[in-house]
C-alpha cells in the first residue's frame, strides 16, 4: 500500500532545494570567480558564506518535507522515499565532513598557504548531481499525488 503526501508544502519545498543547489552550486560556484577583480582568497571567503548559508537553507528544505513525511505517516523505505533519503544522506554527509573539510582548504588559501591536492570538490559537485536528480525524482513523484499534478 502506497501512501500519498498530498503536500503543496512537500513539493514547494522539494523544487526550491532544487533550485536553491543549482543556482548556488552549479552557477555561483564557478561565475563569481569571473568577475573583475575577485581574487582566488576573495572568491573562497565569499563561497564559504554563501555556501554556508546554503547549507542552512537546504536543512530548512530537509526539515520541512521530513515534517510532512512523519504527518502523513509515509513509509521511510518506500521506494519512492529512497529518492528523499538519499539527498538526507548526503547533505548530512556535506555538513558533517565535506563542508567543513572544504572551508579549511579555503582556510588555507586565504592564508596564502596551499593545501595538498584534493578531491573534495569532485566529492561535493558528485553528492549535488544527485542530490538534485533525486530530489527532482522525488518531487516529481509527489508533484503527481497532488490536485495539480492529477491529469483530468
Amino acid at each position: 500500500m502506497t501512501v500519498q503526501v498530498k503536500s503543496p508544502i512537500t513539493v514547494v519545498s522539494i523544487f526550491m532545494w532544487i533550485g536553491f543547489v543549482c543556482a548556488i552550486s552549479f552557477l555561483e560556484a564557478w561565475l563569481k570567480f569571473q568577475a573583475p577583480g575577485i581574487t582566488l582568497p576573495l572568491g573562497l571567503g565569499i563561497g564559504r558564506l554563501v555556501f554556508d548559508a546554503l547549507n542552512k537553507v537546504e536543512w530548512v528544505f530537509a526539515i520541512a518535507i521530513a515534517i510532512q513525511l512523519v504527518i502523513h505517516k509515509a513509509p521511510l523505505l518506500s521506494t519512492i522515499t529512497v529518492a528523499f533519503l538519499i539527498p538526507l544522506l548526503l547533505l548530512f554527509i556535506q555538513t558533517l565532513w565535506l563542508l567543513p573539510a572544504l572551508d579549511a582548504r579555503a582556510e588555507m588559501y586565504i592564508q596564502d598557504t596551499t593545501p595538498p591536492a584534493s578531491n573534495l570538490h569532485f566529492y561535493y559537485a558528485g553528492a549535488e548531481v544527485v542530490k538534485v536528480i533525486c530530489l527532482f525524482i522525488y518531487g516529481i513523484t509527489q508533484f503527481k499525488k497532488t490536485d495539480y499534478g492529477k491529469s483530468n
